[in-house]
């Protein structure tokens, strides 16, 4: 009743199992005559990792059987998992196991410690039974260990369970819309760029030589898994300096900061290892080279980011952000024939053309970097997700959405016609966007770990047979060394371990 006032699509074929693995074997007959393109069991169940509570859900990772033996895995779960939590849900992906009979006390305790999240009766009847074919699992909890089956109260955590039950419709219909044969183009270049690793690097290094905490002003890249992962380690991040304690040790991001930071830092004798991108810090050095020789610098940039924040600050009043071509004709500038521009590093390559065409056009004499400003992670991301887009109907980017590369290669597919979405995790793709969708391209932005798209493609492919493929334009071999502050440290440490212990002698 509950799984039938759910939403589900008026096609759903339902099968009731009843209670435990051998109706539920019986049951799988049915399904199998009906051939389904994908299959999803839904019912009740019993919690077992902490922090369950009842009317929670739990969408399987894998089915195991009583004795451990994985009888599916359902790759697919963190895509179902996100449409469940974008209806109000709380959920949890993990393994279900599958038992004879009901799990207490003793049992439920030794199934807990496999790492299965919630138990069941009839899952893995199900799971082996229904064939080659994409399944989910669905399971609403009713009981946990502090609330079992005889504890009062079951009544109504089994009513809170059935109406549950009563909103999984829409998100399963959707997931199983999406199901179906497709083709997955990776881009390449992808995630993580040699400025993105040093700085983080340059984090896991400090905290190695000074043990936590070490603080780091801003994000050190813009994606919050990075951060989060650093900062269980020890890394402490602050929005300014005058949250770090005086004398502590800092890390600059790799964005880049303005000489008054630095000041800043000195002043309350601060240990600043700098992690800027050495990419970043070209158009600084540019920016002090141009406006010392009396040039009224053009920022070609995105106002309030980090980078476009630390490269004004090098000659406030010299340096001018223009953020598109419309704001160049009000333009105001002491000499027109001493102009120059400069551009932040993670550009839409056509964006920043059409305000230089807008510059050249307003100051015919203006002149630009020696080399380009756009990085060479920017630009080699950009061309490789329009190569995607060409033969893509949908565009994934995985990235954090203040990352400004990340973002940037979103419009460039809109721009060349294609769907395409920035998702920081898997969870955030919704399966609406893969209905009837053959083809996906996934690219990631510069700070994005590429974890994060192998897990992205794992799901998929749990939503039927896939083909992986990837579309190249070249592979990148660029490497940056350690700021000079780490290569001391290293060299001091190197060198104290080789020094004589008390009583040694030394010879050459």
């Amino acid at each position: 009743m509950a799984a039938g006032r759910s939403g589900l699509p008026s096609d759903t074929i339902m099968v009731r199992t009843g209670m435990g693995p051998d109706k539920a074997g019986r049951a799988v007959r049915l399904v199998r005559e009906a051939r389904p393109a994908a299959a999803a069991i839904v019912g009740l169940s019993g919690g077992l990792a902490p922090g369950i509570r009842p009317g929670d859900v739990v969408v399987a990772s894998e089915i195991r059987s009583a004795d451990g033996t994985v009888v599916s895995r359902c790759a697919s779960a963190p895509l179902l998992a996100g449409d469940l939590r974008r209806v109000g849900l709380t959920v949890h992906v993990g393994p279900i196991v599958t038992v004879p009979k009901l799990a207490t006390g003793d049992e439920r305790t030794r199934l807990a410690a496999t790492g299965a999240v919630a138990v069941d009766m009839e899952s893995a009847a199900v799971a082996a039974g229904v064939g080659d074919v994409p399944f989910a699992a669905v399971r609403v909890i009713v009981d946990t260990a502090d609330e079992g089956i005889g504890h009062v109260g079951l009544v109504r955590r089994g009513i809170l369970g059935l109406r549950t039950m009563c909103r999984l419709g829409p998100p399963i219909g959707a997931w199983a819309a999406a199901v179906g044969r497709r083709t997955v183009l990776l881009a390449e270049p992808r995630a993580f760029c040699a400025g993105v690793e040093r700085a983080i690097e340059v984090v896991e290094r400090a905290l190695e030589l000074h043990g936590a905490p070490v603080y780091v002003r801003k994000q050190i890249v813009h994606n919050s898994h990075v951060v989060a992962e650093l900062a269980a380690r020890g890394a402490v991040f602050v929005e300014e300096l005058d949250e770090v304690p005086a004398d502590a040790t800092v890390v600059f991001s790799a964005h880049g900061v303005a000489p008054a930071v630095w000041d800043q830092a000195g002043d309350r004798g601060l240990s600043v290892i700098d992690a800027t991108c050495p990419l970043v810090e070209k158009v600084h050095t540019e920016a002090r080279r141009f406006t010392s020789r009396g040039d009224t610098v053009f920022l070609i940039g995105h106002a309030g980011h980090e980078e476009v924040d630390g490269t004004l600050g090098e000659a406030p009043g010299r340096i001018q952000l223009v953020q598109s071509p419309a704001e160049v004709a009000a333009l105001d500038v002491p000499d027109p024939q001493r102009v120059t521009y400069l551009m932040q590093t993670t550009l839409a390559m056509d964006e920043a053309d059409e305000v230089v065409e807008a510059l050249t056009e307003r100051f015919p004499t203006i002149v630009g970097p020696g080399s380009a400003d756009i990085c060479y992670a920017t630009s080699n991301r950009q061309n490789a997700v329009r190569r995607v887009a060409q033969e893509a109907q949908l565009v994934l980017v995985v990235g954090s959405a203040n990352s400004a590369n990340s973002v940037r290669l979103v419009e460039v597919s809109r721009r060349d016609g294609v769907a395409s979405h920035l998702v920081e995790n898997v969870g955030d793709v919704r399966l609406s966007w893969l209905d009837g969708v053959g083809t996906v391209g996934i690219s990631a932005g510069a700070s994005a770990p590429p974890a994060l798209v192998e897990e992205l493609t794992a799901a998929l492919s749990g939503l039927g047979p896939t083909e992986v493929a990837v579309r190249s334009v070249g592979r990148e071999t660029v490497a940056f060394h350690l700021p000079k502050e780490l290569r001391r440290a290293a060299a001091a440490d190197a060198a104290a371990a080789t020094e004589p212990g008390p009583g040694a002698t030394a010879s050459s």
